[in-house]
């Protein structure tokens, strides 16, 4: 067990610049690289993490000239190093919020086909109205994001998934409900169809999500519940690059209706029985943020909003 008696100072305040550099290199993998995120040089962050490795008694990285990575010691270190980061901004923020002012940090996930929230348009009005809090985005699938919200690294995330699934272990909102289209090249037999089902679909070849990820479940299940199998010849992690595919006729795609619009190159067709599809806002459990209270203002979500629930299991 770990006495964590090295962040503190002699004045007992705690030297949470040591942790910041701690988890800038293990989110970087890189002394450089946390270097340059920290705003430091090389050598001083180096010589912080040195000295609470001495302190503690136990090395927190492996380093060698190709690679750093966490020792058994560093991951158990970890967790407990990003809490005590998050108390330290946490109390700050709140200190900030009881004299009308709003502080700290609000890490957002959102999956790349995000369509309930004009992201863009969120961020500038959130920036305008709250500009000391700092914002960080990070794109991922959904059950990633939900996993990140659970472990505190992002504040709130954006998902898209089945109607049949519902987040757990999180708070949840539901934003909106679509259902997904087919996306073909303007010169595919079936782009001048005004719809067509998944009878239809199955002899094509598709792009589509990763197998396992929530976008790639939605059609998985719907062709599943259909008995119908299907041949997915291009597998990819983002939306734009399976339109780039499949405008260039490799194949054919299913996304949601209300984010196809963005999309250039590429023609939609109705799918008469389509997958449907919801939309959440997922935060943590153990309690919003004054800055996730304002990123909720902006979203014109009331901040005592009850979060939904499913029912306990038999």
């Amino acid at each position: 067990m770990f006495v964590i008696r090295s962040i503190y100072r002699e004045d007992g305040s705690m030297e949470l610049h040591q942790l910041r550099y701690v988890l800038a290199v293990a989110e970087t993998s890189s002394f450089t690289r946390a270097a340059e995120r920290c705003l430091v040089v090389q050598s001083a962050l180096s010589h912080q993490i040195a000295r609470l490795e001495r302190e503690l008694g136990a090395r927190l990285f492996e380093r060698t000239s190709r690679r750093v990575r966490l020792t058994p010691a560093g991951v158990a270190f970890l967790p407990a190093a990003r809490q005590c980061l998050d108390a330290a901004e946490r109390a700050a923020a709140e200190v900030a919020a009881a004299v009308g002012e709003v502080r700290g940090r609000l890490t957002v996930g959102l999956i790349p086909t995000v369509a309930a929230v004009n992201i863009p348009a969120t961020l500038r009005a959130f920036r305008e109205r709250y500009p000391y809090v700092r914002v960080g985005l990070r794109v991922g699938g959904s059950d990633e994001l939900v996993e990140q919200v659970k472990q505190g690294v992002i504040d709130v995330a954006f998902l898209g998934l089945p109607e049949t699934v519902q987040p757990k272990g999180v708070d949840v909102h539901e934003l909106a409900r679509d259902r997904l289209v087919a996306v073909v090249a303007p010169d595919h037999p079936l782009a001048p169809e005004p719809a067509v089902d998944l009878h239809r679909l199955a002899a094509e070849a598709f792009v589509d999500f990763p197998v396992g990820s929530a976008g790639r479940a939605q059609t998985d299940q719907a062709f599943s519940a259909a008995g119908l199998a299907r041949d997915v010849a291009f597998e990819v992690s983002a939306a734009d690059l399976m339109a780039e595919l499949v405008a260039a006729g490799l194949g054919v795609a299913m996304l949601p209706s209300a984010y196809v619009p963005r999309l250039t190159g590429v023609t939609t067709i109705d799918v008469a029985d389509a997958p449907a599809r919801v939309e959440h806002l997922v935060w943590s459990r153990l309690g919003r943020t004054p800055a996730v209270n304002a990123f909720f203002t902006v979203l014109k979500i009331p901040p005592g909003t009850a979060p939904e629930r499913q029912p306990p299991g038999p």
